[in-house]
């Protein structure tokens, strides 16, 4: 018999006692979740399997048959030999026997000592012992920017739990991610700062504590700083350490980037934070970024950075060539680590509303030195027009300039370029085109230099002994050629609807002269050659042709020429054809439409879509997908670029909602057409997303409520993760405190969030775990609760409230509830306190002063974005109780997205209601509605209904019990709550909404009212807010209803809702009300006018006016009755446009009933006619009458220019005289110094006020103001100083006052006195200088042998001289010629007897101090008998002035201003050796020409006046010197 011992080392069982506990923890719950019953291996069967091995059973002797005599002895024989070799079997056998009970036994020893240290253990284990470290934290003095590691080794019973503070204050890796790391393993705690600074410089401690006791351990950590380093030292201070490579440090990643969406043209960061050990300044962790698995470069488009705590990719320009799945790989100590996250790109707003988007991943292909084929995707259009074509443009490297390459757009996403320049660098964009406008340009391509490709492959390298390279050109082998051989080869490797691309090989030998090709082509068959790039040169073995014709077949050859000649031409190609729409001869196109599209759920925001790849795929690029929301007309996109793959997760969908989904094909011809739609589907986080969620996560926050000495009542919050499924039952489970078994406390699990635990053992510490089931199955239970001790509370006051949750929460606000403790005290509960406190703080501030008897308290005032905690405290009779359980932390910050509870009436039936619609939703979510924050359930006065992500509350008999504060939360949300207080006053208004819903009426715009046509008629009318087509109305007109037909016309038109009747003759009798009343389905309305009195009148009088412009405008009439109008020039013009004329109708112009006839006669024909009116005054005030007439009758126009008219017209020609004028001019007289503005047109009626030191100027003797046509004037008689200063003319043209300024003062005041003063005295010269007065002829005939008496009349102050000349000679008087003087006034020169000799020239001079005059006389004597001599007729009398010169008292400066010509001036005839010499005259009028240039020469200070005119000086009694008008 066989016997096997198995060592006890290798048998299976499991130990109760494992030496560390978290090890023990967690394979514990693990059995435990897996089967919840365990069974164990007991030590009496191990010892009963010893016992067997070790048993060794009894030796049997064989019986023998009876043997014949021989066979005994044979038998001996063999027995003999056979005891010999048993003899030996045996002691082998014994010796055996011997050594295996050896081993059995020590075995036995061995075990029972194993025993006996269990039982030791498990006794030390129930003995309480408190912390005690077995080794202490020792201090350590390291390098700055360097990991320090603090360990130590503690023991006690219970375990001790270890807590870290850096001088006093706990030690929180969470708060710096990176910098602590804390660790307990097999007993050793370990806390690892991984880069220390000089701050963390301080005493460090380990405090363990359990139930027994607490024990502390402290150590001093230095951090010293290099000598000389800065803040920004690095660690090359500590050689050991750089030499570490970035494959070697541990990198963990944190904070990850998500799903990212942008816009072209915007930028964007993925950043993703990490904890790096050690953490070297110098030695970054080695990361690589990918795009679609595609290795990314940096460059200005793709910015990297990498450190310690982060890993950045910034795209600073976005195009939609950056969409893509972004890959994050960091090498590690253990590999790799990393992430992934998609990056959508979407379309920037198009330059023209309807444009396409941009093209993406423009590429160039076969370069050459002179031809580049361009290609790039198309991009989606989803709402957009269909993409007509694509423009592509190029630009010189380092230029900005873009050159269109194509005059039409080319149809398809490849376009051949040619015409580069050989060597140069260029840029390519595309721009799409559809009926709508022109697309914003794609990204450019990357840098493109044309050269020839073939010219490396006529290059060979011979390499000699392994070490030097030869370099030969084909030139060289091919000898000394100089024509080219002919191309071969000429195919066509592009070919598009649009275009050809012929290709050929280039010749061989090809000669040392660069060559160039030229190419015909010919219908195919015909023989019949043409040159096709008669203007281009071409250099490489490619061309693109356009202008083939559709249906033709052609052949094309090419010619090589270089500077010696060309050669022979190419084999033909074959025949070519362009592809038409149908695809001949190339079948391309479109790819066909995908397949079947089905959608499934990802998560609570994103969609996973698959697709059937299309039957014909003809070189697909990829597939857009598009989405749709269920209900909705528009489709949006998911993707902006191509996607390779035939699934896709479509992010960033609103939760909750439905969508559908299609998909297209894309290829370089275009997008295939829309695949089918996809089922609606919902947007939900899909069940079973992964292992953690296919479960609850784990409960937590147990806490104790009440307790009777022999149960404990327990309470816990849900989990944070329901797993895509409702939570639906809850298991507890309970152990000793100083136990390691769990034991259960249900079998069937609970709902409620509450359980007690019976059959407790007083005294006795216990702690508790909770886990949480689904229809997924059981979840992982929730962390130990902390020890609770089993024994009775027999406090007065009350236990703790528990189950704090948190609604409404927003920026500054939210709602806080909870339950009401279990325990009450000695008193029933009568009110709460509600505590609040930051986070991290300790510092608690009670909300409420008063304790508030209901179970929820909103909280105001909150900072927006700051993170709060609260607890509650119960109050009754006997105190305020113990506080609760710390709420969850909850940051005052909205949902994104969140709505508010809207309350309304329901348009179609009148129900008022309340209504939410979340922000989010899951297919577990419910929407639990509240009253005062009591769940409402089933309740009569309200329904709740759900359709989607709203919810709606209907009231089904709204009155005053219905009001109060509503709320609804959704379960299964991040949150999702709102509330609405239902006042009184919003009831009331809601319920007067609902009785005109109810009972409608058909709602009004305008109400009944009347409009005057022409030819008289009234038109009666209203507008309703909308009609259906099933309308029905009736008009009432005096309690009479009234039917469409002769007199009345009835019409409606139900797009706009007007009602309208038309009465064609309005009269007296048509006084009274008029009613129309509208039934449309269940809606009526009424609406009456009244018209009667004083409105009928009003209303008859306009319809009697319409009629009679009816019959007026039969004939010819006024189609704008008379207006006013003034020219740049200020000529007012009386216009009128007339209608309905012919060649013979008349029109006549009436002032006053006086015809007008104007210089030009007025137009009919023409449709305007106009009146001239120049220089406008108050004078052609009047009645103005136009009248126009034919045979087929007549009508007037009358326009009144008085009153406003007139002052209307005044001040139009204010208006442009006002700014027309110029500055102030300054011009001296004889009697002052005047100041004149010249401008277009100027009449006294005007508004013009002049004004000195802002003080107005009246007209007076000494201020004298007037004008002329050209200007007006102020002028200063006599000034002295006190008419020195600031001058000043407004004129007013009713809205806006035109101003011109002088500064009289100063040296123009002292140069325009002086010369005042010299025209003075000129002017008193030229006043008492002698002159003649009257009485000589110009020409005297005398018959001889007659006396001849010359008289005249002389006046001078003082008395002048009067001296006679005959001939130029003084006459000296004798008998013959006496001269006379008689009383200093009549002077005479009398001749007696005449004779022939007297015949000559007489001159008589009259002359004082101040000048003379001096007049010449003809004397003609004829003898008896002869005919009387002729004289020329209009030989004027020629007197010409002479006075003495009046120098004035110092010589005047020049005018500061061009002094004008003066008009109608004369100049005088010159003096025949008058004796005196020619004064200086003056003026008769100072008016310059404004016209008039200044001539070059030097103009005197005052211009020549005429002889004998008398001073410009304006009598007194003149008010103006206005000029009368023509």
């Amino acid at each position: 018999m066989a016997y096997k011992v198995i060592p006890w080392y290798k048998k299976k069982h499991v130990s109760q006692v494992k030496s560390d506990y978290a090890y023990h923890h967690t394979k514990h719950a693990v059995k435990q979740h897996t089967e919840r019953k365990s069974s164990f291996i007991s030590v009496s069967q191990v010892q009963a399997q010893a016992e067997e091995a070790m048993t060794e059973p009894a030796y049997v002797i064989p019986v023998f048959r009876q043997r014949t005599a021989e066979e005994t002895e044979e038998y001996q024989r063999v027995a003999t030999n056979v005891g010999k070799g048993l003899s030996v079997i045996q002691e082998e056998l014994h010796r055996m026997r011997m050594a295996t009970k050896a081993q059995v036994e020590s075995l036995e020893i061995e075990r029972e000592v194993k025993g006996m240290m269990t039982r030791r253990l498990d006794l030390l284990d129930e003995i309480p012992k408190m912390p005690d470290f077995l080794l202490a934290l020792r201090s350590h003095a390291v390098w700055e920017k360097t990991p320090v590691k603090l360990f130590c080794t503690v023991e006690g019973n219970p375990r001790p739990i270890v807590k870290w503070y850096k001088g006093g204050v706990p030690v929180n890796p969470l708060n710096v991610p990176g910098k602590y790391k804390i660790e307990s393993k097999y007993g050793v705690h370990s806390l690892i700062i991984s880069r220390c600074m000089v701050s963390d410089t301080a005493e460090y401690s380990a405090v363990a504590t359990n139930p027994h006791g607490t024990a502390t351990s402290k150590a001093m950590v230095t951090v010293r700083r290099p000598a000389g380093a800065g803040e920004s030292s690095q660690l090359g201070l500590v050689p050991h350490l750089t030499d570490i490579h970035p494959s070697k440090l541990e990198v963990s990643l944190l904070d990850r980037f998500r799903v990212s969406f942008g816009v072209e043209g915007s930028s964007i960061s993925l950043v993703c934070t990490m904890v790096v050990v050690p953490d070297l300044p110098n030695v970054p962790p080695y990361a690589q970024w990918y795009r679609d698995d595609k290795l990314l470069k940096p460059s200005k488009l793709a910015e990297m950075a990498v450190s310690g705590s982060a890993a950045r990719l910034t795209l600073p320009h976005l195009a939609k060539d950056d969409e893509g799945l972004y890959t994050l790989r960091i090498f590690t100590k253990d590999g790799t680590a990393e992430h992934s996250a998609y990056l959508f790109v979407s379309d920037a707003t198009p330059f023209a509303a309807g444009a396409p988007g941009a093209p993406m991943s423009v590429k160039a292909y076969d370069i050459n030195s002179d031809y580049v084929l361009v290609a790039w995707k198309p991009p989606n259009t989803v709402n957009e027009a269909p993409i007509s074509g694509y423009f592509v443009d190029r630009c010189e490297a380092g230029s900005d300039t873009w050159v269109q390459c194509n005059d039409a757009p080319v149809k398809v996403c490849k376009y051949p370029v040619h015409g580069l320049s050989v060597g140069h660098s260029y840029h390519f964009r595309v721009r799409a085109v559809n009926s709508a406008g022109i697309s914003r340009p794609s990204r450019k391509s990357d840098k493109v230099t044309a050269l020839d490709a073939a010219e490396s492959e006529r290059l060979q390298v011979i390499k000699i002994d392994g070490k030097s390279d030869i370099v030969i050109k084909d030139d060289d082998l091919e000898g000394y050629v100089t024509i080219p051989g002919e191309p071969t080869d000429v195919h066509a490797s592009e070919v598009f609807k649009s275009y050809v691309v012929l290709s050929w090989k280039p010749p061989s030998p090809r000669g040392r002269a660069p060559p160039w090709y030229v190419i015909e082509k010919c219908l195919a068959g015909t023989g019949a050659w043409q040159r096709i790039n008669t203007a281009v040169k071409l250099h490489s073995p490619r061309y693109p042709v356009f202008d083939l014709q559709d249906g033709q077949k052609y052949q094309f050859r090419v010619y090589s020429v270089n500077v010696y000649g060309s050669s022979e031409a190419s084999a033909p190609s074959e025949p070519i054809q362009k592809v038409d729409g149908d695809g001949i001869e190339l079948p391309v196109g479109v790819p066909s439409a995908p397949g079947k599209v089905a959608a499934t759920r990802n998560t609570k925001s994103s969609v996973f879509v698959q697709w059937e790849a299309p039957k014909h795929l003809k070189n697909l690029v990829g597939y857009y997908i598009d989405g749709r929301v269920v209900g909705s007309k528009e489709w949006f996109p998911c993707n902006n670029k191509p996607f390779k793959h035939t699934r896709f997760v479509v992010h960033g969908l609103i939760p909750g909602e439905s969508y559908v989904f299609r998909v297209q094909a894309v290829n370089i011809f275009g997008l295939s057409d829309e695949s089918q739609e996809s089922s609606p589907i919902s947007v939900e986080p899909a069940l079973g997303k992964g292992a953690e969620y296919a479960t609850p996560s784990a409960p937590y926050g147990i806490t104790m409520l009440s307790s009777d000495g022999s149960s404990i009542t327990l309470a816990w919050r849900s989990p944070k993760h329901c797993g895509g499924s409702k939570v639906n039952a809850y298991y507890v489970d309970e152990r000793d405190a100083d136990s390691l078994v769990w034991k259960e406390v249900n079998l069937t699990g609970v709902k409620d969030r509450i359980c007690t635990v019976d059959n407790l053992t007083e005294g006795t510490f216990y702690e508790f775990r909770v886990q949480a089931g689904n229809m997924a199955g059981v979840g992982l239970p929730s962390a130990p609760s902390l020890p609770m001790k089993c024994e009775a509370w027999t406090m007065e006051q009350p236990g703790p409230a528990y189950d704090l949750s948190f609604s409404e929460v927003r920026s500054h606000s939210l709602v806080i509830l909870w339950k009401a403790p279990v325990y009450s005290g000695a008193s029933a509960v009568s009110g709460y306190f509600v505590d609040m406190a930051k986070k991290g703080s300790s510092e608690f501030v009670t909300l409420n002063q008063e304790a508030v008897t209901h179970r929820y308290l909103q909280v105001t005032g909150l900072e927006e974005g700051e993170t709060y905690v609260f607890k509650v405290r119960a109050v009754n009779a006997n105190g305020v109780g113990r506080a609760s359980q710390l709420s969850e932390p909850v940051c005052a910050r909205a949902l994104p997205g969140t709505h508010e509870i809207v309350a309304g009436v329901d348009e179609e039936t009148g129900d008022i209601f309340l209504s939410l619609e979340a922000c989010e939703i899951c297919e577990t979510s419910k929407f639990v509605w509240s009253k005062n924050y009591k769940p409402i359930g089933d309740c009569p006065r309200v329904a709740v209904t759900a359709k989607g992500r709203t919810s709606r509350l209907t009231f089904t008999n709204p009155d005053k019990d219905d009001l109060g504060k509503y709320s609804v939360v959704v379960t299964d949300t991040d949150g999702v709550s709102a509330s609405h207080t239902l006042t009184e006053d919003a009831l009331n208004t809601m319920l007067e909404l609902s009785y005109a819903i109810r009972h409608p009426i058909v709602p009004l715009k305008h109400g009944l009212n009347y409009e005057v046509l022409e030819k008289g008629h009234v038109r009666f009318w209203l507008q309703a807010v909308k009609l259906s087509p099933s309308v029905s109305y009736r008009f009432i007109v005096n309690n009479k209803e009234v039917t469409s037909g002769e007199g009345h016309k009835m019409s409606h038109d139900v797009a706009t809702g007007i009602i309208q009747m038309t009465v064609d003759n309005f009269t007296r009798a048509s006084e009274g009300t008029y009613t129309v009343q509208i039934h449309d389905g269940k809606a009526k309305v009424q609406s009456s006018l009244v018209l009667v009195g004083d409105v009928f009148k009003v209303a008859l009088k306009e319809a009697e006016f319409q009629r009679k412009e009816h019959i007026r405008k039969q004939g010819p009439h006024f189609s704008e009755y008379l207006y006013f109008t003034v020219t740049e020039h200020c000529t007012v013009m009386l216009a009128c446009k007339v209608a309905n004329v012919k060649k013979e109708t008349t029109f006549h112009w009436y002032k006053e009933e006086d015809e007008i006839v104007p210089d030009t006669p007025p137009n009919v024909m023409s449709g305007a006619c106009a009146l001239p009116i120049p220089l406008f005054s108050r004078k052609d005030q009047g009645v103005y009458k136009a009248v126009l007439s034919d045979d087929r009758g007549k009508d007037t126009s009358v326009l009144d220019i008085s009153g406003q008219v007139f002052d209307d017209i005044i001040n139009a020609i204010a208006q442009i005289a006002g700014a027309s004028a110029s500055e102030l001019v300054l011009q001296c007289t004889p009697e002052g110094i005047r100041l004149q503005c010249y401008m277009n047109y100027y009449t006294e009626e005007m508004k013009t006020v002049w004004k000195h030191k802002e003080s107005k100027i009246s007209s007076s003797e000494k201020m004298r103001i007037g004008g002329t046509a050209e200007m007006a004037w102020m002028q200063i008689c006599d000034p002295s100083d006190k008419e020195k200063g600031h001058y000043s003319i407004e004129i007013s043209d009713g809205v806006k006052t035109h101003t011109r300024t002088f500064d009289l003062s100063g040296q123009a005041y002292t140069d325009a006195y002086e010369e005042y003063l010299r025209l003075k005295a000129a002017a008193f010269a030229e006043k008492n200088r002698g002159r003649v007065v009257g009485g000589l002829p110009d020409v005297v005939t005398i018959m001889e042998e007659k006396s001849l008496s010359l008289t005249c009349t002389v006046w001078g102050e003082p008395t002048p001289e009067v001296t006679w000349f005959k001939n130029e000679q003084e006459v000296i008087s004798t008998e013959h010629a006496k001269l006379t003087f008689d009383g200093s006034k009549f002077a005479s020169l009398v001749i007696d007897r005449v004779t022939p000799e007297d015949s000559g020239k007489y001159s008589i001079n009259v002359r004082n101090k101040y000048g003379g005059e001096f007049v010449e006389i003809t004397v003609s004597v004829y003898k008896h008998g002869e005919q009387i001599p002729e004289h020329k007729l209009g030989q004027p009398k020629m007197a010409t002035p002479v006075a003495t010169s009046v120098p004035p008292k110092s010589p005047a400066p020049p005018s500061k201003t061009p002094t004008p010509t003066p008009s109608k001036a004369h100049t005088p005839a010159p003096s025949v050796k008058s004796p005196t010499p020619a004064s200086t005259p003056v003026p008769k009028s100072p008016t310059p020409t404004p016209k008039s240039p200044t001539p070059k020469s030097p103009t005197p200070k005052s211009p020549t006046p005429s002889r004998g005119i008398k001073s410009p000086t304006p009598p007194r009694f003149m008010k103006s010197p206005t000029p009368p008008r023509k």
